[in-house]
């Protein structure tokens, strides 16, 4: 288990506010004793929430070129045919992973390949699970091409309290499936938008592992 670098800035932050409001109460009210208790479980739960939430397990990632690979930990929340208005602009088949506070915020790639197409958009913050939340939230929208016909569109989608969303590429990288390739602080939603035909290896409302859970598998070409 290590410690996310995007974590760093919110993990100094909560450290010196925890030394100052401790410091403040020990020299102003010590004589309050249940209100200095109360407040240092307080500071513990506090730090305890960044740690956790900015944790980077290691995990031994699976690989393969035929699988689509889960590109966030959560829940299953949206599996359905419907139309890709921002690239594709067909049919396609998508798969939504929910993130809730408590989960493993990284984000990986869910194939290998070269970055085709990449935009940032900037948006509402509406709650992740909302089906607006995909064309109207804050988010980044990346299509990836396996060089052997197929291409994937995966979306970052901020959520009510995620109002950071970090990515790691741009238009022509090319990219090694289950790297990471981007994170969101506080809460999220991932989709992916695959071919119709692709094969689904996951059910609605099951726990996913980013990385690791096989979402489905492609077509033969």
């Amino acid at each position: 288990m290590t410690f996310h670098k995007e974590g760093y800035t919110s993990l100094a932050l909560c450290v010196l506010f925890i030394a100052i409001t401790n410091v403040i109460i020990k020299y102003y009210i010590p004589d309050v004793t249940w209100f200095v208790w109360f407040w240092y479980a307080v500071s513990l739960f506090l730090f305890i929430t960044i740690v956790q939430f900015f944790r980077s397990p290691t995990r031994t990632l699976t690989i393969n070129e035929r699988q689509i690979i889960c590109p966030a930990d959560g829940k299953v929340v949206v599996i359905e045919e419907t139309e890709e208005g921002e690239y594709f602009k067909d049919k396609r088949v998508q798969l939504s992973v929910f993130m809730s506070p408590v989960n493993v915020h990284v984000n990986r790639n869910p194939m290998s390949g070269v970055v085709k197409f990449f935009k940032y958009h900037p948006g509402k913050y509406l709650v992740a699970w909302d089906p607006k939340s995909s064309t109207e939230n804050e988010r980044t929208t990346t299509v990836v091409d396996n060089g052997k016909g197929t291409e994937i569109l995966y979306r970052q989608i901020a959520g009510a309290l995620a109002r950071r969303i970090v990515w790691y590429l741009k238009e022509g990288d090319k990219v090694e499936q289950a790297e990471q390739f981007g994170f969101i602080k506080f809460g999220s939603r991932v989709d992916v938008f695959l071919p119709v035909g692709t094969k689904i290896n996951v059910n609605l409302n099951q726990v996913v592992k980013g990385g690791v859970t096989v979402l489905a598998v492609l077509p033969n070409n």
